[in-house]
């Protein structure tokens, strides 16, 4: 008899199990609920929590969270470099994904991404997307293949006295503050044996007068400076200038420039690998590097 009667440590144990049993979980959160709270995080924080468990995961998928962590003028970003037929069958994550890598246009000489930190736009143009005065005369300029070239070749300069070179871009930046930068090298790099070597035997000119940088913007901020071109053997970024954009979804048109004309004497020795375009904060990095 005493056996059929459960104890009441039994029924206390019992108890508790079904409480704890139906308290509500990660899973039971709506899924409305964790993609609003997703918004407000970073895109790297998005996809740890995505792991989490199914809802997480189809919550971190949905389009307003990711169109919040791209800018305004995305559209034009992927239209450009992805394609509007190819962005219109695409999720607002996919369309992240792709415009956060590199990505070649204008004939594979731009290559341009999204950065993943800031929203801000990082871009490069190849020496080939330049106009460099003499470039057709071998007896001036020649493009040389290089692996340190992310486009893999660079424009060399034997020798001449008019040194010029303009590069134009109109592109519709997300709002920010930006820097534009020349890559350049006095010496012509090579491999010998496996190991990087660098003939400066044609570098001269560039100690007597400085070089002139330019930048222009379509809303009228202009910036020059001039600078003494230095290190020969080693890739140096040299400052042109800065801009901003406060305006979204419009186009600014830029116009850009080195310069070394005193035709007193001539120039030779120099490798001209990119322009870059990037968020202003990035500027000190670059220096770095």
């Amino acid at each position: 008899m005493g056996a059929a009667v459960s104890s009441p440590d039994k029924a206390e144990n019992e108890e508790r199990s079904t409480s704890q049993s139906s308290r509500p979980g990660l899973g039971d959160i709506p899924e409305s609920c964790i993609s609003s709270l997703l918004m407000n995080l970073d895109p790297p924080d998005i996809c740890k929590l995505a792991r989490v468990n199914r809802a997480f995961h189809r919550a971190s998928s949905v389009d307003f969270v990711w169109e919040s962590k791209l800018p305004p003028s995305y559209k034009f970003l992927a239209d450009k470099v992805l394609g509007e037929e190819n962005t219109a069958t695409m999720t607002k994550k996919e369309i992240y994904a792709k415009l956060t890598l590199p990505n070649r246009f204008d004939g594979g000489a731009k290559e341009v991404w999204l950065d993943k930190c800031s929203g801000l736009v990082c871009l490069f143009m190849s020496s080939k997307s330049l106009k460099i005065t003499g470039i057709d005369d071998r007896r001036y300029w020649n493009y040389i293949p290089t692996e340190e070239s992310r486009f893999k070749s660079v424009a060399y300069l034997q020798q001449m006295w008019w040194v010029e070179v303009v590069g134009e871009l109109e592109f519709e930046f997300p709002v920010g503050s930006y820097s534009l930068v020349f890559r350049l090298q006095l010496g012509k790099a090579s491999k010998r044996l496996g190991r990087r070597v660098c003939n400066v035997d044609q570098v001269h000119g560039w100690d007597i007068n400085p070089v002139r940088f330019q930048l222009s913007t379509s809303d009228g901020q202009h910036s020059v400076s001039e600078c003494y071109l230095h290190g020969p053997g080693e890739w140096v970024y040299y400052h042109v200038g800065d801009f901003v954009v406060e305006k979204p979804n419009e186009r600014t048109c830029i116009k850009f420039s080195l310069a070394q004309i005193d035709c007193t004497h001539t120039k030779g020795g120099l490798c001209v690998d990119t322009a870059i375009i990037c968020p202003t904060l990035f500027k000190e990095r670059l220096e770095k590097t």
